[in-house]
């Protein structure tokens, strides 16, 4: 009848000899009903009731659980980029060439999705997976920034000129990354993330390849200054949804600067602005992976784009944004995500994570601003 029993002491004993034995270890209760049993016999079997190895179990279970769970939840390690892409170019055996480094990059992120404790979690739908939401948050802001650079990379950086044909690897890539992050089955977002890695493995080495032509990147000023406009308006999204944590009212200034304009629905003039409590970790967390793998790729954009960087005398802005997103990834202490009011006594983990962020997409705007100079 659902329940646990511990008969060992009362085999001896049983009136129906070793019959018993028969139900041991598994579903006993048509055994037992069919042989006739009295109210006393049903009433003398409570005193066997296993509750209390039910009961460790139950908790040795949960601390397993526990223990898995938060080891999964640790956010992986940042790499070196350069390190990185001469150990691959060195196992290929292949000279370095534009882009090279930009898309080794982008492949050992995307890998780290696949590869860090516990795999891939967004999509899984048993424990203690299904509990966890700091790491799928973390996994989701990283897919992002992997989504907006590989579209980038079709659109603009492998092409020299708004007519030339796109790259037929980068065509196939870029569209799985595109799967809902949390599809489980037929197809799972893990194997379509992976077909993409293939894609883009296969991408690079087309350039590395002297004997090819048909694989390009090209490092110009007006394509790194298109991808930067996307991370401008990424990390403005996050810096806006973090400062959300404590409720404010915000000017609603959609319109400004066009008296002309107009937008499809009337939206009031002022609008009080608060994420949920139960988002706050959420946000946080996305932020933190959008901001770990967006540092390696600017590392890598370094690299690639050191020359055009210097020519417009903006290497060192480059280097001040990796340095404010660097400060992101700096180890959290306390067990939870904390959400302080405005100058309270407590620290407020978001608005810390918005101010670092604030800062590189000022420091981004000014970047776009020098590649824009002649």
């Amino acid at each position: 009848h659902n329940k646990v029993y511990n008969v060992t002491s009362w085999v001896a004993h049983h009136p129906g000899g070793l019959a018993i034995v028969n139900g041991a270890g598994k579903d006993a209760t048509h055994l037992f009903e069919e042989r006739g049993h009295t109210d006393y016999a049903r009433e003398t079997m409570k005193q066997y009731l296993n509750v209390k190895t039910i009961s460790i179990t139950l908790g040795v279970l949960f601390l397993l659980l526990w223990l898995i769970g938060f080891y999964w939840s640790l956010e992986p390690d940042t790499f070196d980029v350069k390190a990185n892409a001469r150990e691959q170019m060195s196992s290929t055996n292949v000279q370095p060439v534009p882009g090279y480094t930009v898309t080794t990059t982008l492949i050992t992120v995307a890998d780290t999705l696949m590869d860090k404790p516990g795999g891939y979690l967004s999509n899984d739908v048993m424990p203690p997976s299904v509990f966890l939401d700091n790491m799928p948050s973390w996994e989701f802001g990283v897919l992002e920034i992997v989504r907006d650079m590989l579209l980038s990379m079709r659109k603009d950086f492998s092409r020299s000129q708004s007519q030339s044909v796109e790259n037929p690897h980068l065509v196939k890539a870029q569209p799985k990354f595109n799967i809902d992050s949390r599809n489980w089955l037929f197809p799972s977002a893990e194997s379509q993330y992976s077909e993409a890695i293939d894609y883009l493995s296969q991408y690079r080495d087309d350039l590395a390849d002297p004997t090819l032509g048909d694989s390009q990147f090209y490092t110009r000023a007006d394509n790194l200054r298109e991808y930067l406009k996307q991370v401008e308006k990424k990390l403005g999204s996050l810096s806006q949804r973090l400062s959300a944590s404590v409720e404010a009212e915000r000017v609603n200034t959609d319109l400004a600067g066009d008296k002309s304009a107009s937008n499809s629905t009337p939206r009031p003039n002022s609008i009080q602005t608060r994420t949920s409590w139960w988002q706050l970790d959420n946000v946080f967390y996305e932020a933190r992976g959008s901001t770990w793998a967006l540092l390696h790729l600017l590392k890598a954009i370094e690299v690639d784009f050191a020359s055009v960087l210097e020519n417009k005398n903006a290497l060192v802005s480059l280097q001040q944004i990796i340095k404010e997103l660097e400060a992101t990834q700096q180890t959290i202490w306390s067990p939870m995500i904390l959400n302080g009011s405005g100058f309270g006594m407590l620290a407020n983990h978001s608005l810390v994570m918005a101010n670092y962020i604030s800062r590189a997409n000022a420091a981004i705007i000014e970047l776009s601003e020098f590649l824009n100079q002649g």
